[in-house]
């Protein structure tokens, strides 16, 4: 007899942007802006504590299920002395998670129930409208505007009814950079103190702020730290994207609900790997040099991009900048995109990808966390690229 026809749960979801656009740059021999990964490694210090612990006896079975506890420590202390709050406790607040990808698809299938509806901020990370969805919620989306892309909390208010579970912020903010200050989250506390709304905070960019700005952390803000759950990167702190390690602060009863996702999800995340984060997390030294790090290179990559025909928009926090192209070209960004990976040998991604339904306003996105000689060599591409237009 034969099988009936699959049913998809995500009918309208194609292959993500971000594997289309790498899988062309390949096929191109293309400069690859379009992935959010960097094209160096990692400290020297990690990855031969990594080389370390891969041949010390027994750290190559599971690790506990929340995490070893001497990495979750050191996540409580640096916590604690970075945004001079109280310590989360690392036995009933911290979970080491399989990248903050794995710790937000548990998040939302830990408190998301059918018909629940969840606040989404776009453009958004690809993921978040997908994730609501597989567990039966609702994605209710507010836009942020260029060329700020901040958010309008009116427009977040009159989204609010009595059916939103959650909102999800994104901080410093993927594709635009855009950052929340004090007041934002003050203004979001008054919004949902009335109400039982959770918090789900993408944080995985915190130490990339820049201009003498900080990162402001929803555990800053007690009001919304006791509903909140807060994701970190190490693959984003570390430059080390493919080791796929994250965690999650949370309130204990908001942690162990997603604990009981977890366990069942992921189970443990890879041991040698918490033990090598372990041994270079006590020193601050490196995440403390991350902002003048990538200000270094947001700076170069805009001096390189004055010539070239695109207009850059303001950059704040993380390691993309959003440009308009609309000197260039008057086709749609996706189109445009695939236009300069093919002619031009540069990979971007179009901006209409972070929106649930296309929304072409003549933007792209390039990550500019490169070396200096790729950045370059990718400004002169686009430098030729651009004569042939104008």
């Amino acid at each position: 007899m034969p099988l009936p026809p699959l049913v998809s749960k995500l009918p309208d979801v194609g292959t993500s942007i971000f594997t289309v656009m790498t899988q062309l740059a390949q096929e191109c021999g293309a400069i690859n802006l379009a992935q959010g990964f960097p094209d160096y490694d990692p400290p020297q210090a990690l990855t031969e504590a990594l080389a370390r612990h891969a041949q010390t006896n027994g750290h190559q079975q599971y690790a506990p299920m929340p995490g070893l506890l001497r990495l979750r420590e050191l996540i409580s202390e640096k916590t604690a002395q970075h945004y001079h709050v109280p310590a989360p406790d690392p036995v009933t607040e911290i979970t080491v998670t399989s990248g903050a990808t794995e710790a937000l698809y548990a998040v939302l299938a830990a408190v998301v129930r059918p018909g629940d509806e969840v606040i989404v901020l776009e453009p958004a990370y690809d993921l978040y409208g997908p994730a609501i969805r597989l567990q039966g919620g609702i994605p209710v989306y507010v836009s942020l505007r260029a060329p700020t892309f901040r958010p309008d909390w009116n427009e977040v208010a009159a989204a609010l009814s009595p059916s939103t579970r959650l909102i999800m912020l994104n901080s410093p903010h993927n594709p635009t950079g855009a950052v929340l200050t004090p007041a934002d989250l003050a203004q979001l506390a008054e919004l949902l103190r009335p109400t039982p709304t959770l918090v789900l905070s993408d944080e995985v960019y915190e130490h990339m702020v820049y201009d003498g700005q900080q990162h402001h952390s929803v555990l800053q803000q007690p009001e919304l730290a006791e509903r909140a759950f807060v994701l970190s990167s190490f693959g984003k702190t570390y430059h080390a994207t493919g080791w796929k390690v994250g965690y999650c602060i949370a309130p204990p009863a908001l942690t162990a609900e997603l604990r009981r996702i977890h366990q069942f999800l992921t189970f443990s995340v890879s041991t040698p790997t918490q033990h090598a984060l372990a041994d270079v997390l006590g020193d601050a030294t490196h995440y403390q040099t991350l902002p003048a790090f990538y200000q270094h290179k947001r700076d170069l990559f805009a001096d390189l991009m004055r010539s070239t025909g695109f207009d850059l928009l303001p950059t704040p926090g993380a390691y993309f900048q959003v440009a308009r192209y609309d000197r260039l070209s008057s086709a749609d960004d996706y189109t445009f995109a695939q236009r300069l990976t093919r002619e031009a040998g540069v990979a971007v991604v179009p901006v209409s990808a972070f929106y649930h339904h296309t929304q072409n306003q003549g933007l792209v996105r390039f990550c500019f966390a490169k070396r200096e000689e790729t950045l370059l060599s990718a400004a002169e591409r686009l430098q030729r690229f651009g004569d042939t237009l104008q």
